[in-house]
């Protein structure tokens, strides 16, 4: 008895004793794996006439052994290739994702666990396997977790059988249901309707003989071998699009939105173009791998051919079928293929006229769509120095916090005043910070709106757009923010020239620390608050200097501004004359608190706490 491998073993065993609900998919994976072997055969039968045949899949039942074997005439295993294939699982990053997420459907729909997943259903499995061109099969048995044998066996011809013996009917599932002929072809109807091979299954058909109605079982093809893609659009439901969705790419859930086309002009070709409900866990990493499986006349070209889709379109999944592409053409020609080219384009427009759709007559999945792929829009239009900007900028939303929801920058201007020309927005980690600034209290307070953005690129972002429909975009705080009456004008003037020795005081004490110290009209409840001015705002300090490596730091031209109209500005103003080395504590404190709010750190927090200490000792 030979031993699974330590992460085929724990796969396994979630296998055997999962509580995954939809345990019928393991024939799609059964019989997807015998078309994966036909399809090397098939492949080889290109420079070896040998090997041509006429292929099939038979799906066949023994409902007194509890048996249900599915066969191909396919490239078959030899003895090494059961034991590579069959006994451990590749490395794929499933036990990372399982330890990250205990959620067991999810896993196997994330990922798939092909011929495992007949252990869901199955207390043993025989695989009996000859490969094309060897004289020796061989037999595969296993029982589940305590592990497998192989031994030589007997098979006339090429291929491979698999013999699941279902388990034991209990209250929860009834396996022998599986053995039943309505079952199994309903299933292959369901899952694997496109396999390009036929699937042949026992089936029983009725005729008359006089009086006499006789049943007789044959065996008949039970998938139509037609792909989705190639059927008539007439003919393809939603419920089509989103079966063979989950089917395909292993997706537990339905897809948010399927889109089917047929293409016809310079370039012919056949699209479905799917926009999943969630993003993968690995999405906005560095190992993702985009792309759309790429046909040339129902011959796979590649799997993932990412040259269709652009990056800030990534998370689109699908499959596109041309007659116009050479069946020869290689990976290193995609780039230059004229015609991928222009089927690449045409999935662009596509992709974008159904995001708008979707943004303007289903808003509530729009925002969900937006929650787990947003960002990556956002990068679209930073990335090449804002080539895309024009394209993406309707697509993108921000958190209104008049609202309190997601808003697209038409929405926002939409609702401004026929006088206003500016695009309020507030940066910071959370949408509650943000909430909390100094700057946007008073802003909030007179009625306008503000944009809360929060992920890292949100203000690289507005800098490249620069305006929207000729406003333009203005942060709370950049340090010449104003929404002042005339009246308040004068106040803050009247003001500036009271307090005009004690601004000159705090600039000297904070020095090189701020570029310059001011009054202000702009908060409420807040003593004081730090602003920038010139082209990097401190939020963008921050992103740029969070960089892992980044060695070369930037800062922001600091601005510090005090209340005009808080009591503590008054106090500062009397200790001036009254206590001065008390008066730099104030304001050192001050300082250092305007830096919390702004998300920065402190450059000394012991001495920090001991000027606290003085104040309310």
């Amino acid at each position: 008895m030979k031993q699974f491998k330590t992460e085929s073993k724990r796969v396994l065993d979630l296998m055997i004793n999962s509580i995954y609900t939809n345990k019928e998919i393991f024939l799609r994976e059964l019989i997807s794996n015998a078309s994966d072997a036909i399809d090397k055969r098939r492949f080889l039968s290109l420079t070896d006439k040998n090997a041509a045949a006429d292929f099939k899949i038979e799906v066949t039942a023994d409902k007194e052994k509890r048996a249900l074997k599915i066969s191909d005439n396919g490239i078959g295993m030899s003895e090494e290739e059961l034991e590579k294939n069959l006994g451990t699982i590749a490395e794929s990053g499933t036990l990372k994702f399982k330890k990250e997420n205990e959620d067991e459907k999810e896993l196997i729909g994330q990922f798939g666990v092909g011929f495992y997943s007949a252990f869901m259903v199955a207390d043993k499995i025989e695989v009996l396997s000859k490969k094309y061109g060897e004289e020796k099969a061989h037999l595969w048995k296993s029982s589940g977790v305590e592990g497998y044998t192989i031994e030589e066996a007997v098979k006339p011809d090429f291929g491979t059988e698999i013999t699941v013996y279902l388990k034991a009917d209990d209250e929860d599932k009834k396996y022998s249901d599986f053995l039943e002929e309505y079952e199994i072809n309903s299933l292959i109807k369901k899952y694997s309707d496109y396999i390009r091979y036929p699937i042949l299954t026992y089936q029983t058909e009725y005729e008359k003989e006089g009086e006499e109605r006789k049943e007789k079982t044959v065996l008949k093809k039970a998938n139509s071998m037609i792909p989705v893609w190639k059927r008539p659009k007439a003919e393809v439901t939603d419920e089509t699009l989103s079966e063979f969705y989950k089917s395909e790419f292993y997706d537990y859930e339905e897809p948010l939105k399927s889109v089917y086309s047929k293409i016809e002009g310079a370039v012919n070709y056949d699209s479905i173009i799917y926009i999943p409900k969630h993003a993968p866990f690995d999405y906005y990493s560095k190992d993702f791998k985009r792309g759309l499986k790429l046909f040339a006349n129902g011959v796979l070209i590649m799997e993932k051919c990412d040259t269709l889709l652009p990056e800030y379109f990534g998370f689109c999944k699908g499959i596109i079928d041309s007659e116009d592409l050479s069946l020869n053409i290689s990976r290193e020609l995609l780039q230059q293929d004229r015609q991928v080219k222009a089927i690449a384009n045409g999935i662009e427009k596509k992709i974008l006229s159904t995001l708008e759709e979707m943004k303007e007559s289903d808003r509530e999945n729009y925002e969900k769509f937006f929650e787990e792929f947003g960002l990556g829009l956002k990068f679209g239009i930073y990335a090449n120095f804002g080539a895309k900007k024009d394209t993406l900028k309707d697509l993108i939303m921000f958190y209104s916090g008049k609202e309190k929801k997601l808003v697209t920058l038409s929405d926002y201007v939409s609702k401004m005043g026929e006088n206003d020309k500016e695009i309020f927005y507030a940066t910071g980690e959370t949408y509650e910070k943000i909430d909390a600034l100094p700057q946007v209290e008073k802003v909030k307070e007179k009625g306008f709106d503000i944009l809360y953005l929060k992920d890292q690129v949100d203000e690289f972002v507005l800098k490249i757009l620069g305006e929207y429909k000729e406003k333009t975009f203005k942060s709370v705080s950049e340090a010449n923010f104003s929404i002042e009456t005339d009246e308040e004008k004068e106040n803050l003037k009247a003001k500036s020239e009271k307090y005009a020795d004690l601004i000159k005081f705090v600039k000297e004490e904070l020095k090189d620390k701020v570029k310059d110290v001011k009054l202000s009209l702009n908060l409420k409840s807040y003593p004081a608050c730090l602003t920038s001015s010139g082209e990097l705002s401190i939020e963008m300090e921050k992103v740029i200097n969070s960089v892992p490596g980044n060695k070369n730091k930037v800062y922001a031209e600091k601005i510090f501004e005090l209340n005009a109209e808080h009591t503590l500005t008054d106090k500062l103003y009397v200790l001036l004359k009254t206590d001065k080395e008390k008066l730099k504590t104030y304001i050192a404190v001050l300082y250092n608190e305007a830096r919390l709010i702004e998300g920065l750190e402190i450059e000394n927090v012991g001495e920090f706490v001991g000027k606290i200490n003085e104040i309310i000792k």
